[in-house]
């Protein structure tokens, strides 16, 4: 084996390790799948998609954050979901071949490797525990939006920790005791939550008050998982 393919074996063993959708598999399986995938970067509010684009790859998440979002028939911006390290999106247009449903813009600089959507489909079809994978993923999607449209009802306060502990869900980074999410802006977090923008700033203070969560001007801090939880009614 030369030094190049020793280098780009390398490189292909670490987008295994950055990629949750592929860890675990055999080496070779998810070398082969990796093989094509181009990694790029992106600064905070630049759309990587567009509604209506055909499905020409699909995105996995190695660093940042991004928004899914689409528009009312009033023409008012929806955020569907908002997605970190670890993620997967793009991945409905090339099983469907159809043209995207919604945009997806990046919120924070975001790293993204890039893989063509027919090598994704094509892993998929030859490799089964891809679809098991691929269906747990649609499985816990499902559970999150669920419980969010259950929610809906419930008093802003129920939400906003619906909507933090499900941001931090998977995707936010312990520290010690905390867990430790992006301060996203309050628009975000009101287009996630459907509640006015004002409404999420007061909500936010109350929790900070209760020693619940904690804020920086970078992140959130959720001090009390479990009390958070205990305010989903």
């Amino acid at each position: 084996m030369d030094d190049r393919q020793t280098v780009r074996d390398a490189k292909l063993d670490e987008l295994v390790r950055a990629i949750p959708f592929f860890d675990g598999l055999p080496l070779e399986t998810a070398r082969a799948a990796l093989a094509h995938v181009v990694t790029r970067e992106h600064p905070a509010h630049r759309v990587v998609l567009l509604e209506n684009d055909w499905g020409s790859s699909v995105y996995f998440i190695l660093s940042g954050w991004v928004k899914i979002r689409t528009y009312n028939i009033d023409g008012k911006e929806v955020t569907l979901n908002i997605v970190g390290k670890g993620e997967v999106f793009g991945e409905m247009a090339p099983l469907d071949e159809v043209p995207r449903s919604t945009d997806v813009l990046t919120l924070t600089p975001t790293v993204v490797a890039n893989m063509p959507a027919n090598d994704f489909v094509h892993f998929l079809n030859t490799e089964p525990q891809g679809g098991i994978r691929l269906a747990k993923l649609m499985a816990r999607r499902l559970r999150q939006v669920n419980r969010r449209l259950r929610l809906r009802e419930s008093d802003s306060t129920s939400r906003i920790a619906d909507i933090l502990l499900f941001l931090a869900e998977g995707q936010g980074t312990q520290k010690g005791t905390s867990i430790e999410i992006p301060n996203l802006p309050h628009r975000e977090l009101s287009s996630l939550s459907g509640m006015a923008r004002e409404t999420v700033t007061r909500v936010l203070g109350k929790l900070e008050k209760k020693g619940l969560i904690k804020r920086t001007p970078e992140s959130f801090q959720i001090v009390n998982v479990d009390a958070l939880d205990d305010l989903l009614v």
